[in-house]
């Protein structure tokens, strides 16, 4: 049978409203008392109603998460952060994926199917910040990723634009001048932004932007990545180098060099950005750049959860902007400990 709060009061001595304040961590009981109420809440086994506990508070106690896909690994990874953080704060997290469709993504923040939930992160890539203001549903909502943002919305996202500059830069510094890029795409910030601090990062060193070693994907896929990499191979003078503008490309490349003979990192050095567990454990493992996921869901649901309160309060929050920490990691596929 499962225990309830007056289960718990009658095990510790104290009322009930006291095992309350115990359970939600109000400040003013005794320590004794405290103590008391919680090794009675542990030998009961005693779980609080969550369900209840939002309802009494108008709410669902259900978040939406909105990605446009699971194949490539990082938004996995992320979707996996944020349920955990979310759980730690009493919500549960519902998954939509958008497939990076338009229509899938304008229904995600316009409401459609919002009923159920309290709150929303919404990771487009589909769609311009123009469009997102548009936007008529009054829904407490974070954005995530490199797409323009409108002004007063919340937003959480890792300077792409530094991050590829600073893995390029690890590149040049390996002595490598003919440099390629895999990742271009069309309508994709994430896109942008990459090709923006690669391209930063070779004028700086002198080195002209050479527009054959940039190679456009219809997909930040293993396969995409896979082909890219042939087709810098093919080249009459390929690169000796490709930073790749996210792992689960760089692992398809990779792939492609082991295919053609080629040795990796001896012949061709391989840099991606977004640190997924599969690049840790292939061969070579991959350098990449590490953005600190742990902090990008705890300011999400902190956001998320400010936004929430502010509704019932009737109060409207100024948008933030929040950059993500990272860190490049350097590996055996650029030459790195242990190649």
């Amino acid at each position: 049978m499962t225990a309830r709060l007056k289960d718990v009061a009658s095990r510790a001595g104290v009322s009930v409203k006291t095992v309350s304040n115990v359970v939600n961590n109000k400040p003013y009981v005794k320590p004794e008392t405290r103590q008391r109420v919680e090794a009675a809440v542990k030998e009961l086994g005693y779980r609080p109603n969550i369900a209840a506990r939002q309802l009494k508070r108008g709410r669902s106690g259900f978040i939406g998460l909105v990605v446009p896909e699971f194949e490539t690994p990082y938004f996995a990874e992320l979707a996996s952060r944020i349920w955990a953080e979310a759980e730690r704060h009493g919500y549960t997290t519902l998954l939509n994926l958008t497939g990076a469709d338009p229509k899938l993504e304008r229904s995600a923040f316009q409401g459609v199917g919002n009923q159920l939930i309290d709150g929303l992160i919404f990771s487009p890539q589909a769609l311009s910040g123009p469009q997102i203001i548009e936007r008529t549903e009054a829904l407490p909502m974070v954005m995530l990723g490199e797409q323009p943002v409108p002004t007063g919305l919340d937003h959480v996202a890792i300077d792409s634009v530094r991050a590829a500059r600073k893995a390029t830069d690890h590149l040049l510094a390996r002595g490598h001048r003919r440099i390629g890029a895999i990742g271009l795409s069309t309508g994709r910030g994430t896109s942008l932004q990459r090709a923006e601090g690669y391209r930063q990062a070779l004028r700086a060193a002198g080195i002209p932007i050479d527009q054959e070693l940039a190679v456009g994907v219809p997909s930040y896929s293993r396969r995409a990545g896979h082909a890219a990499m042939n087709r810098l191979l093919c080249l009459p003078e390929p690169p000796t180098a490709v930073f790749c503008f996210n792992d689960a490309m760089a692992v398809g490349a990779i792939r492609a060099c082991y295919e053609a003979g080629i040795s990796v990192p001896r012949e061709m050095a391989v840099a991606g950005i977004d640190d997924i567990p599969e690049g840790r454990y292939i061969t070579p493992s991959l350098t990449t750049v590490s953005p600190d996921l742990e902090f990008l869901a705890r300011e999400t649901i902190r956001l998320l959860l400010r936004r929430i309160e502010a509704v019932a309060s009737d109060d409207t929050p100024p948008g933030v902007d929040i950059s993500v920490p990272w860190r490049l990691t350097i590996r055996e596929s650029t030459g790195g400990a242990g190649s």
